[in-house]
């Protein structure tokens, strides 16, 4: 029994690659299934909870009443990861876990109202990954070369680094939400079935799949004018999409072992990575003009940039954390999402006025055939003491949208700070963020913001 604890204790610091600022986890929960520690079965466990403050678009109400400001809080992620590794070649991994759940939404299928499901009760867990992974060619055997194969419910979804971004180590609050802009329609929350191969030359990384997106069959509505024609998701039988992400990383080279993407090392590595990706799928959406039905393609494409640079000595180490992206949408004629994370309204009846477009609560045009331009930028504040209580790193966010469906461009900014108890395994991050609010597509948006406090602990 002392063996196994002491091999249990071994796993938990054998390993800082997964520590993101906070030497005291190592690898996590891991334990180690022979003594030599190369075949184990590693856990983490982690959970983000959000205290926010809304203003609502016009014509939304909450629980049946006209709003223009609420208050929520609500469960973002709430996940179990395992990641066994079988042999040296060999890996496993299942991810499962809820999102989204808030006081009104989220919620179990079943009865609605105060007893039973419904109103944010009992939320539907279910896989967010699912997959097997083969070494065909190991780091060292072949040079500078090495290969991986794998297939399942995954993550290797090409286009860009934030498009596979982790969810432990943001800079910012959350996610874009356009980084991933299939969410939900032809994939499982960021991931589709298929198989993946990835691996190195070098310093150069590379990530391709192909896969059987989910079906899709939203109904174009009929227009007259090809100029109107609005493009819906609609795929029928799928055709197998393409997927590709290659990055090159000019300094430290980066763990791929799992497919998640760190979004701020906090000083722990020294970091510059180029990169571009894509992701295409004959057929994927449809438009109705003069009740003749046309297909389009998904083709979508982004090139990104990522850095992570230690600044001053190992008392007062800062660190710089910035990524920029360029993202091109084609998903045929005036195609667009609104999207709203956890929105808790519903649309006013009774509404006198211009409604938003995108609709009730928070809701924005958020994915769509267009352009985007999306930066952000982090400074971890040096130490203040030999081992400080809290660290602050502020953050800053810029997003810029041009899409077809809207005459106008939009921009909107998030700024805000990490407060880091333990590293990313215990922080709360404080964020203000704004969004265009159109009530015509003709005309320039006005803005909405709200304010996100997330309590996250991982292990």
């Amino acid at each position: 029994m002392k063996k196994i604890f002491t091999f249990i204790g071994l796993a938990l610091i054998s390993n800082s690659l997964y520590s993101q600022g906070s030497p005291d986890y190592g690898s996590g929960l891991k334990l180690n299934l022979n003594p030599q520690g190369d075949k184990y079965v590693r856990f983490i466990l982690w959970d983000q909870f959000w205290l926010r403050n809304t203003q609502m678009n016009p014509g939304s109400m909450v629980g049946g009443e006209p709003t223009d400001n609420s208050w929520s809080l609500g469960n973002r992620r709430l996940r179990v990861l395992a990641h066994a590794q079988i042999s040296k070649r060999y890996i496993i991994l299942a991810h499962f876990g809820i999102n989204n759940q808030t006081f009104i939404n989220g919620g179990g299928s079943g009865t609605s109202g105060t007893g039973g499901y419904g109103n944010g009760k009992k939320p539907q867990m279910f896989f967010h990954d699912a997959w097997n992974e083969y070494a065909v060619i190991l780091p060292g055997e072949a040079g500078k070369f090495s290969l991986s194969l794998g297939a399942g419910l995954h993550y290797y979804m090409g286009l860009s680094r934030m498009t596979m971004a982790s969810t432990l180590n943001f800079l910012t609050v959350d996610s874009p939400i356009f980084t991933w802009p299939l969410i939900d329609n032809s994939d499982q929350f960021a991931r589709q079935l298929g198989m993946f191969a990835k691996g190195k030359y070098g310093k150069l990384e590379y990530r391709f799949s192909l896969n059987k997106p989910f079906a899709t069959d939203l109904v174009p509505a009929n227009v007259t004018d090809p100029t109107k024609a609005v493009a819906v998701d609609n795929n029928g039988n799928p055709n197998f999409s393409k997927a590709g992400y290659v990055e090159y990383q000019f300094l430290a080279e980066e763990s791929n072992t799992l497919p998640f993407k760190v979004g701020s090392y906090l000083g722990t590595k020294k970091v510059f990575n180029l990169g571009a990706g894509f992701y295409h799928q004959k057929d994927g959406t449809r438009t109705s003009v003069n009740s003749t039905i046309e297909k389009h393609d998904i083709t979508l494409v982004a090139v990104d940039a990522f850095a992570d640079i230690p600044l001053g000595n190992a008392k007062n180490k800062m660190a710089v954390s910035a990524y920029a992206g360029y993202y091109n949408y084609q998903f045929g004629p005036n195609y667009i999402r609104n999207l709203g994370i956890m929105n808790i309204a519903s649309s006013d009846p009774n509404f006198i006025g211009d409604k938003a477009i995108a609709g009730a609560g928070n809701l924005q045009p958020t994915i769509g055939t267009g352009n985007i331009i999306y930066a952000q930028a982090g400074l971890l504040l040096p130490n203040q003491a030999e081992k400080p209580k809290v660290r602050i790193q502020p953050f800053a966010a810029y997003t810029h949208k041009s899409f077809d469906a809207l005459e106008k461009s939009s921009s909107q900014f998030d700024i805000g700070a990490n407060w880091f108890i333990d590293g990313h395994h215990a922080k709360i991050t404080t964020q203000y963020s704004t969004r265009p609010v159109y009530t015509s597509p003709t005309e320039s948006p006005s803005s909405k913001g709200e304010f996100i406090m997330q309590f996250q602990i991982y292990l």
